[in-house]
């Protein structure tokens, strides 16, 4: 019997926004009433809460809507982080972890966005795109150079952030990137993937719809 209603998350399982937003929940534990959504029929409390309508969202407790998948991130991290993503007491490292989480939003994410439709944005071709892209990519291979994960030999906020859009970019054209110049990418990609968190976040729940019994994601399925 749960005494107190969680909070609510509003989600998509194939979103690399929602994905890095449900990656932090799953690790801090903090269980949520999970409402999986399909994009193309999003449901209007989700539009209520949010109207640009994008996933991830949440509504804690408190009614707070948080809609931003970093925001997120950071809510559940802040009442339960085992493992120091965030790095709390090392400012230097919450700086490069910042700076490559924004790296990877602003710069990386739009590229990508155009390598996956390139058809869509005739301005350059699928090779020039991913070219672009690869910028990104090899700032990641010379990291890994010094250390098993982006900042450090054990798993930060950055890694978490960053993997699933790194996965989508793999995806576009899996023959070109198994052979490609980043065999330490590759590998924590590998690593980060294969993992029980990634698993247990992609367990597929089926489409939420008003009136169904809820969902608690972060606990047994």
């Amino acid at each position: 019997m749960r005494p107190t209603r969680p909070a609510i998350f509003y989600s998509f399982r194939r979103c690399p926004y929602a994905m890095r937003a449900r990656l932090a929940v799953c690790y801090s534990q903090v269980e949520v009433e999970l409402r999986e959504v399909v994009l193309k029929d999003k449901p209007m409390s989700l539009l209520a809460y949010s109207p640009k309508g994008t996933v991830p969202v949440l509504v804690t407790q408190d009614k707070q809507i948080i809609d931003e998948s970093r925001d997120i991130m950071h809510w559940a991290l802040a009442q339960n982080d085992s493992h120091d993503w965030r790095r709390q007491n090392q400012p230097n490292l919450q700086k490069q972890i910042s700076s490559l989480i924004d790296e990877n939003d602003n710069e990386f994410k739009a590229i990508l966005d155009k390598y996956k439709y390139a058809d869509r944005h005739p301005e350059f071709s699928e090779a020039q795109y991913r070219e672009q892209g690869s910028h990104f990519l090899t700032q990641l291979e010379l990291l890994l150079r010094l250390h098993n994960n982006l900042i450090s030999d054990d798993v930060s906020l950055a890694d978490i952030a960053i993997f699933p859009f790194i996965r989508q970019f793999s995806s576009v054209d899996k023959a070109w990137f198994e052979q490609s110049p980043y065999p330490r990418l590759r590998a924590w990609l590998d690593r980060h993937t294969s993992s029980t968190l990634f698993a247990d976040i992609m367990y597929k729940y089926p489409q939420w719809s008003a009136g169904d019994k809820a969902v608690y994601f972060a606990s047994s399925h």
